[in-house]
């Protein structure tokens, strides 16, 4: 049993109605999941209003209610909780709930546009490389030492999160690093958090259909730095313009990280290869394995924030040559013939561009660069014929296909995309609707000097389509057309 006065301690009660002390169940926000004795959290989402399933949980055996407002009918013997918001009150009662395990954790949350997966994946592998235990919560998935299990979103929902948080902490992690998405910062997922630090990465052109505009999208990544306390640090890459607009109102210790100017901590890029980039980090060359300018930039930001938790540099320095991308990050396929194949998560204009410029420096100017992307169905129509357009431009031959197209016609997906083309741009791109079949045909065009990029997909192993996750992976299609 849990005192209902220590489950709520953090929230502010504006008004209650009933007499239970005592939680026996547990807690929950979707009513479908409500069992006897169990405290139900109305929440108003984007979708749909917990507040109209009060009922419906009380019927299933919820004693507990916690709301914005009281339902028009009331049941005896069950006990009812205003609060002026419920979604952040969602999760200072999970935080409660499962004892603040962010409290007894050093964890660091990673936000900005692209970047977040590859950064929480590395400080995560190098942590543990580096002889410490340490949970990870990514896109990809979600991992404490040896154990690791699938991830279902960027950023769990607050009861799923404090609940694997918990599980960390029992588990003897010390670290946690973890993504945090502009979704889960609106929607108050991460109330209830004890961050030990963040870390800013970029901000460029997405998810502008749920946020209508970029100041909005950038007003969601700016709350999580005010929401860090004093103990905390934040990191912040100098060289975005929008680095010093996270940190106005913090209570953070601020510092930089740069690859173009003077800052805190700042990466020298000297040499950069397919097979990887020689940095210059604090006078010393270190080799590592992630090609690109992009990842000088994700690498810096691993070495600070490593620096910040209080790891020697010459320690950080040999656990991050040892570090390889996470899955669908900038992934080398090579063929015996010498075709060689990228997959990416690039799903963004500025992440494409990033993707296709590296890919442009590290190879020979007689390689031709053929690239497969589509735009996923059901999210920011307006970056669709941006990213044809960077595509095309600055590729030698370009595949438009599905990415996930959900409940939108993939042809209309394609229209909007080649409305960015120019009737020269036109003339190197083809569109075949059907992903498998655009891979296919990318292969039979690529020759011994030619790269493939597969952008939009990444890690996934699946494809939307009109509500049905089908099994695809692009990683699995490219080794099997290209013979690898």
């Amino acid at each position: 049993m849990k005192s209902i006065k220590d489950i709520l301690s953090d929230c502010t009660i504006i008004q209650s109605l009933g007499k239970g002390e005592e939680l026996n169940g547990k807690i929950c926000f979707d009513s479908r999941l409500v069992a006897k004795g169990d405290m139900f959290i109305a929440v108003k989402g984007s979708m749909v209003d917990g507040h109209n399933y009060i009922e419906n949980a009380i019927l299933s055996g919820a004693e507990f209610i916690v709301c914005e407002e009281f339902p028009e009918k009331t049941y005896p013997g069950v006990s009812y909780f205003l609060l002026k918001d419920t979604k952040s009150g969602l999760g200072k009662i999970s935080s409660a709930y499962y004892g603040h395990p962010s409290r007894d954790l050093k964890l660091v949350g990673v936000t900005g546009t692209n970047g977040k997966t590859t950064i929480a994946s590395l400080l995560f592998g190098m942590t543990r490389s580096m002889g410490y235990s340490a949970g990870l919560i990514s896109t990809i998935k979600v991992c404490f030492n040896e154990q690791e299990r699938p991830a279902t979103h960027t950023t769990p929902d607050p009861i799923q999160l404090h609940a694997s948080l918990k599980e960390m902490l029992e588990a003897g992690c010390e670290y946690v690093f973890m993504e945090v998405s502009s979704h889960a910062i609106h929607q108050e997922r991460t109330a209830g958090l004890v961050f030990k630090g963040g870390i800013f990465t970029n901000l460029t052109h997405d998810h502008l259909d749920y946020h209508q505009n970029f100041a909005n999208y950038r007003d969601a990544k700016k709350k999580f730095f005010d929401g860090l306390n004093k103990d905390a640090f934040a990191l912040i890459n100098k060289d975005d313009k929008n680095g010093a607009v996270m940190v106005q109102n913090t209570k953070a210790s601020v510092y930089t990280y740069s690859l173009k100017s003077d800052s805190d901590f700042r990466v020298g890029l000297k040499e950069m290869h397919i097979e990887g980039n020689l940095l210059e980090i604090d006078g010393e060359e270190v080799w590592t394995r992630l090609p690109g300018e992009f990842n000088a930039y994700n690498l810096i930001a691993v070495y600070g924030a490593s620096v910040l938790l209080g790891h020697t540099k010459n320690e950080v320095q040999k656990a991050l040559s040892l570090q390889k991308s996470a899955a669908g990050r900038f992934e080398i396929f090579s063929s015996a013939k010498g075709a060689v194949a990228i997959v990416d998560y690039a799903h963004t204009p500025d992440a494409l561009e990033n993707v296709l410029k590296t890919i442009r420096k590290i190879i020979s100017a007689e390689k031709r660069i053929i690239t497969i992307v589509g735009s996923g169905g059901d999210r920011d129509k307006t970056k669709r014929p941006t990213m044809a357009k960077i595509a095309a431009e600055m590729s030698d031959k370009l595949i438009l296909t599905s990415d996930n197209p959900r409940s939108e016609n993939p042809e209309y997906i394609i229209r909007d995309m080649e409305m960015g083309l120019s009737e020269e741009l036109k003339a190197k791109t083809i569109s075949i609707v059907d992903r498998n079949e655009a891979i296919k045909v990318s292969c039979s065009f690529a020759d011994a000097n030619d790269v493939i990029l597969l952008a939009g997909k990444g890690h996934e192993n699946y494809q939307e389509i009109k509500g049905v996750k089908l099994p695809f992976d692009d990683r699995e299609k490219i080794k099997e057309y290209l013979k690898i």
